[in-house]
């Protein structure tokens, strides 16, 4: 069975937002077009590396010749978006499996979040006593959103901003810092 798709081409505002205190952060991509606003929660892991691929990209479409799609170095000014996420933040799906790419049609980066795929406990109850187990592991929803250059360089300075503005991280041991870190060093010392 294919997936629902739900598709944002041009979209008024993606972004990177969190919901909740650093440490207990919740993550999520968010997407809106007029009235239409949907969040799909994802890892922290998941935002910072997305933000990394869309620069990666966007700085190989700009050493092309002439720099045909005019990529921008760094974020217009006027793209810029500090706003906290839309309310209410009600999580669509939880992405699992997320995809980069290029429409050279349009000229916009393509970002694809796959919902993770569940599965029934019963359905693999029954599935085990068979001699062949197989299990449907598509995902049931897929979030599609195309941005152009300028929008795409805002949507990863901001991913990044977010992902860094947690609980700072040890200078020594690299784990974030609570209160009252200990930070253990190799072969014990402290």
């Amino acid at each position: 069975m294919s997936p629902t798709v739900h598709a944002f081409d041009w979209p008024d505002r993606f972004v990177v937002g969190t919901v909740g205190e650093p440490g207990q952060r919740t993550f999520f991509l968010q997407v809106k077009t007029g009235l239409d606003v949907l969040s799909v929660s994802l890892e922290k892991q998941q935002a910072a590396a997305l933000a990394d691929r869309i620069d990666e990209v966007l700085d190989t479409l700009k050493a092309e010749e002439g720099n045909p799609f005019s990529v921008p170095d760094g974020t217009p000014v006027e793209l810029d978006d500090l706003d906290p996420l839309d309310e209410p933040v009600d999580e669509l799906f939880r992405a699992g499996t997320m995809s980069l790419g290029w429409d050279p049609a349009t000229s916009q980066i393509v970002i694809e979040a796959f919902a993770i795929a569940e599965i029934e406990l019963e359905d693999l109850a029954s599935q085990l006593d068979a001699e062949v187990v197989e299990l449907d592991l598509e995902p049931d929803e897929l979030l599609r959103v195309k941005i152009p250059v300028g929008s795409a360089r805002a949507f990863a300075k901001r991913a990044r901003d977010v992902v860094g503005a947690g609980r700072p991280v040890c200078s020594l041991c690299g784990e974030p810092m609570e209160d009252g870190h200990v930070c253990e060093l190799p072969d014990g010392f402290r």
